[in-house]
């Protein structure tokens, strides 16, 4: 069938206006969510324009933050409350509050979508928690000031940092049980599985190093050690660790270093340091893993690093010590 010349013109305007509109449509559309530590709030930040869109009230001294796997629940460690709070995306109102054991910092969700699993740094403790009934149904005694905690892709095992004890604890889910305890550097502070599941990460805060952890055998593979020209060695702090989903890169906080180390995640050479803002903490990437954030707490404010590029884009500032990051997709 022909169609009418005048027709096809009008279509032809029709579909470029269309394919513009895709063309111009945000490819960083979605939510980083930011804990600050000093404020008792978390502050919203638009990926699209990296503008602040919203501040809300939390809880006393958030931390750990993460959502829930649609991403219909916000839960966060309201660490002097010694409970999680679960908010609504939507409107950052506070739905409910659970009873975590005390001081919970981090904790890690584990794929079964129902169960929290907490660090206590106070009591040396894991506590699980069932979200749907609110109730500890574990608790679990791990090392002195317990602080990182991890959950293998699997659902399988959990691990927990212990920061006076220097070691990672190894649980196994079914039972709630410690099998196993990997001695490393001093003040473990964060751990982080690959997305195989294979290989988990752990920083060691006062150790200045980050080791590579075998999760079959649950022994040491390589331990990387960093230095940055012109920055003492003490103030290499590693923390917050986040690795790409293909595997290829890992992303290192620095603490006082004010440095994001990037890693080759397959020969664990350092590739480039990335500055950042005072204190670096934590790490979250959005959408595709095309930007990385990285919460400062002594400036204030959120790093965005552009992943191909590994240079910083922009400087966010939101409330006094920001903290933990969790990324909310549209």
């Amino acid at each position: 069938m022909k169609l009418n010349p005048m027709f096809k013109s009008l279509l032809s305007v029709i579909v470029a206006f269309a394919l513009l509109g895709l063309n111009a449509r945000p490819t960083q559309a979605g939510e980083m969510w930011i804990t600050n530590e000093k404020d008792h709030t978390v502050s919203v930040i638009d990926t699209a324009t990296l503008e602040i869109k919203a501040t809300y009230n939390v809880g006393l001294r958030p931390r750990g933050i993460t959502f829930a796997k649609d991403y219909s629940e916000l839960y966060i460690c309201a660490s002097d409350d010694d409970a999680i709070n679960v908010l609504d995306p939507a409107t950052g109102i506070v739905l409910r509050s659970m009873e975590s054991g005390e001081d919970p910092e981090q904790f890690a969700l584990h794929p079964d979508n129902r169960h929290l699993y907490i660090s206590n740094e106070e009591d040396a403790l894991a506590t699980v928690l069932d979200i749907e009934t609110g109730e500890a149904v574990a608790e679990i005694d791990v090392g002195i000031e317990p602080e990182g905690m991890a959950v293998s892709p699997d659902g399988k095992i959990a691990i927990v940092t212990s920061e006076t004890t220097n070691m990672v604890h190894w649980i196994d889910t079914e039972k709630a049980e410690i099998f196993n305890n990997t001695l490393v550097a001093q003040r473990p502070r964060h751990g982080e599985f690959s997305s195989s599941g294979d290989r988990l990460w752990v920083s060691s805060e006062i150790g200045g190093t980050v080791a590579i952890i075998d999760t079959a055998t649950q022994k040491i593979i390589h331990t990387i050690s960093m230095q940055i020209p012109g920055i003492s060695d003490d103030l290499i702090q590693p923390v917050g660790i986040r690795l790409t989903s293909d595997g290829s890169k890992a992303f290192i906080a620095l603490g006082p270093a004010n440095h994001v180390a990037v890693v080759d995640a397959k020969s664990f050479e350092v590739i480039d340091y990335v500055l950042v803002g005072r204190r670096v903490w934590h790490l979250a990437f959005s959408e595709g893993e095309k930007r990385i954030f990285s919460t400062n707490g002594i400036s204030g404010d959120v790093t965005v690093i552009d992943v191909d590029k590994l240079k910083p884009i922009k400087t966010i500032k939101v409330g006094r010590f920001p903290w933990g990051a969790a990324f909310k997709p549209d």
